[in-house]
């Protein structure tokens, strides 16, 4: 595997729950141009990273593969050195990448806890919220709140109707 296609797979599994990701999306395409000095703001900005996705990738599609990332680079290369021949440009794109990886590099953790628990755990709300749920974090409903008197709010600083 050679350098290049090292850098493409680190920061196409740039905060991806996958650790080996095998296509590249767009934001992680720009933070890989961005980060790399491809982006100099004078010859190629971010609105050019993202033509330059977007010419490459399969229409549909939300990401690019290896082969479509080398097209894209391509495109940007002869843009960002100009004045270079196209395959001398492409080696100094290539040489900008080499060995970069995303300065944030632990991957996102799916989230483990229950759905059903969160909306029900009472230790967490506050005010007139609490008064909803009984001891067995059950919902008291409409008949808690018929208790209350009629023309009161259960809710702090709210006006009633007609004031």
């Amino acid at each position: 595997m050679s350098e290049m296609e090292k850098a493409f797979h680190k920061f196409a599994s740039y905060r991806r729950t996958s650790k080996v990701a095998n296509d590249m999306t767009a934001k992680n395409f720009s933070k890989m141009c961005q980060e790399c000095g491809l982006v100099d703001g004078k010859a190629v900005n971010t609105d050019d990273v993202d033509i330059a996705f977007n010419k490459v990738r399969v229409k549909g599609a939300r990401a690019i593969n290896y082969v479509e990332f080398l097209q894209a680079m391509k495109v940007l290369s002869a843009k960002r050195f100009s004045s270079k021949l196209p395959e001398d440009a492409l080696q100094a794109t290539f040489k900008l990448l080499e060995g970069k990886e995303p300065a944030d590099l632990e991957p996102v953790k799916p989230i483990t806890a229950s759905g059903v628990e969160r909306p029900t755990n009472t230790s967490k709300r506050l005010g007139s919220d609490k008064q909803h749920f009984d001891k067995s974090r059950k919902d008291m409903g409409i008949s808690k709140l018929s208790d209350l008197a009629e023309g009161t709010s259960n809710i702090g600083n709210v006006e009633e109707p007609g004031t």
